[in-house]
């Protein structure tokens, strides 16, 4: 087995995976700043095979690094949304941080180095069916943060440092750090709460979609390839491709209650894009299982039994503004070092 770094392990995917690499018996260090506490991760604490290590990815040394057999790199400022509240800050972590994490890591002899990457640097496509060699689009900073990184650390491999970026579609499904600005998570709970969903933009717009445990898979299936299989490869992971307003229909038809579903007409999010997986499952046996409607099942199930967090620490750009906020009042009250 082997000796994984993952950072953003306090993360939606971040929590899922190493999760589920200590399950398989890989020696997990999570790197985190734990924006959303570790509440998400206490049930690992005690394993022999877990460690946290709170920090910045920016600050991350070699010594950090060192024995470590592969990085798995969730760590960003997530979401098209919270991007666009900083876009230097963003630029900084998506882009310059994980570049750092990449530089690093080689520095220190690890062997395979995996970016979480994102479909949504396709933006709106070019082409109807999109593959790894299709043209890239981004349009938000989240986006194109995230596909420098990508071009950037790609460029670093070599013989001895293997990397690989995972384009991961919009990703659904229940997570012990949840998030319900995830359009299939946030259907699901404006259904339950509400009784009702408004389908943005019209509607028409398409997104691949996959579920997490899936994303974790995937990484998995990376760690565990052969270098020259995954060596500068970048691969779609996903699992099929909707149009939004039949996300509302399959929510609709799903939860045992009627739902009221309403079309707004216009949306500022532009992004459109129809992605192809094939790669993925050719080259790395990778197919992902889990359905939308397995999805929003266990998400409606959770909520009904009261088992999920649906505060402001689920939508992650309240979640930041409130930590800005927050810091911009301590910076102004705290004297000496002392709040009280």
């Amino acid at each position: 087995m082997s000796k994984v770094m993952v950072t953003g392990a306090g993360g939606y995917i971040g929590t899922q995976l190493v999760r589920d690499l200590v399950k398989a018996g890989h020696e997990v260090t999570a790197v985190d700043r734990y924006f959303f506490g570790f509440e998400p991760i206490a049930d690992l604490v005690k394993n022999k095979n877990f460690k946290v290590l709170q920090k910045d990815i920016r600050d991350l040394a070699v010594a950090d690094l060192n024995m470590h057999d592969a990085v798995c790199d969730l760590a960003c400022l997530s979401n098209d949304p919270a991007g666009e509240i900083d876009p230097e800050l963003t630029y900084q972590i998506n882009r310059d941080g994980r570049i750092h994490v990449a530089e690093t890591a080689k520095k220190a002899g690890v062997g395979k180095y995996i970016l979480s990457s994102s479909c949504s640097v396709y933006g709106q496509g070019e082409d109807p069916e999109l593959t790894e060699k299709s043209s890239t689009n981004p349009i938000s900073v989240y986006a194109k943060s995230t596909l420098q990184a990508e071009e950037h650390n790609l460029g670093l491999s070599d013989n001895n440092f293997s990397v690989t970026a995972l384009r991961n579609a919009t990703v659904f499904g229940l997570s012990t750090r949840m998030r319900f600005d995830l359009v299939v998570n946030l259907m699901t709970l404006t259904a339950f709460q509400k009784g009702r969903i408004i389908v943005m933009g019209g509607g028409l717009q398409w997104r691949p979609l996959v579920h997490l445990s899936d994303v974790s898979s995937a990484f998995q299936k990376v760690i565990e390839s052969d270098n020259a299989k995954v060596n500068r490869e970048v691969f779609n992971i996903g699992l099929s491709n909707f149009q939004i307003k039949n996300l509302a229909y399959l929510v609709r038809e799903e939860l045992p209650f009627p739902i009221e579903i309403d079309t707004a007409p216009d949306d500022p999010d532009k992004r459109d894009y129809n992605v192809v997986f094939e790669k993925a499952e050719k080259v790395l046996g990778f197919k992902a299982k889990t359905s939308v409607t397995d999805g929003i099942k266990e998400i409606y199930l959770a909520l009904k039994a009261g088992k999920v967090d649906t505060g402001i620490k689920t939508v992650t750009v309240q979640w930041y503004r409130n930590i800005i906020e927050a810091k911009k009042l301590l910076d102004e009250i705290v004297l000496d070092g002392r709040v009280i």
